[in-house]
């Protein structure tokens, strides 16, 4: 289970939290220009912009969870059981593994705009990774800051959603949370009104008591109104560290503490590590489970052409705003 969303200030920011039940190794890792990478459809590929995000690296092929590329587009993979159906190639189609779509769309595209006349012939294949290990049940977000947009592969086929919300999270559909967000449009930031009845004189005795009903648990359902609602209301300055401490307190009021979540097949799951990511600057801030520091990765010329994937390891006993890189 994760959460993404975008956030806007004086720049640009989309993140995520990744909630799983099992470590599996991610690190900061930057794909550089022409950087090469064999695609399953057999078509040669050569990225034409850098991109950086957490990932796992097998063989030089770096499993992206989320990632944004240097023109200020970025995206998120999330947990999808149960919906999501990837199929076999189909004649005249993109025909793309899911683990593909990361460095495919990074990698070519430096607008949002450019993603979507691509998603038109899209086909998530079902081709795995490695032999015998199947394809994990993903959708995903896209964003480039100032417009989001959700993509679900089901039995029914492709779909493409607009996301004015500008968060995600896992199942149901993302139609669904659309329509289940109407459901709380009575919560408010101000202290309670009367509504319940003009013959009783009832009074909000606190603040806050205008958001009672605000799903306090862990489902997916309740971390999208959660977090649309923490996002919609926020007041912070417009400066970096603002902006940045802002976003991390949004996903934190959606994050999963060990031993308060378990998994349908009996797995405590815990937020490993939440993410931002600066759209203008791709500086990647990061902090995991066992810090409250956050520490920083930026996107410098070097990385960018570099020959090789550049990796970091994911700081988790981290100072406020150390920065690993230039």
């Amino acid at each position: 289970m994760c959460t993404s969303l975008s956030f806007k200030t004086k720049s640009k920011y989309f993140g995520r939290n990744l909630d799983l039940e099992w470590e599996f190794g991610n690190k900061v890792a930057v794909t550089p220009r022409g950087y090469e990478f064999a695609l399953k459809n057999g078509e040669p590929f050569r990225t034409k912009y850098a991109l950086i995000g957490a990932a796992a690296i097998e063989k030089d092929y770096p499993l992206y969870a989320e990632a944004a590329n240097e023109k200020g587009v970025a995206m998120a993979a999330l947990n999808f059981p149960g919906n999501a159906k990837f199929f076999y190639p189909k004649g005249g189609a993109l025909n793309l593994a899911q683990y593909e779509l990361f460095p495919y769309f990074l990698g070519n595209c430096a607008s949002l705009e450019e993603i979507k006349r691509l998603l038109v012939k899209l086909n998530i294949t079902s081709i795995p990774f490695l032999d015998g290990i199947p394809p994990s049940p993903l959708h995903w977000m896209f964003s480039d800051g100032d417009e989001s947009i959700v993509v679900e592969q089901t039995e029914s086929g492709l779909h493409v959603y607009n996301n004015p919300v500008g968060v995600m999270t896992n199942n149901p559909p993302f139609t669904y949370h659309l329509s289940n967000i109407n459901n709380y449009m009575n919560l408010s930031t101000r202290s309670g009104a009367n509504n319940f009845s003009a013959a009783l004189d009832l009074k909000a005795y606190c603040g806050g008591m205008g958001a009672i009903g605000l799903p306090g648990d862990t489902s997916s359902a309740s971390r999208f109104v959660r977090a649309a609602f923490y996002k919609w209301n926020s007041v912070c300055g417009d400066d970096e560290k603002c902006s940045v401490s802002q976003f991390f307190r949004i996903l934190d009021s959606v994050a999963m503490i060990n031993g308060s979540t378990y998994s349908l097949d009996g797995q405590c799951e815990k937020t490993l590590y939440s993410c931002c990511i600066n759209l203008d600057t791709c500086t990647y801030y990061c902090k995991t489970y066992d810090s409250c520091g956050i520490f920083a990765v930026r996107l410098g010329e070097k990385e960018k052409n570099a020959d090789a994937l550049t990796v970091y390891e994911l700081d988790k006993s981290a100072d406020w705003f150390t920065l690993v890189s230039n």
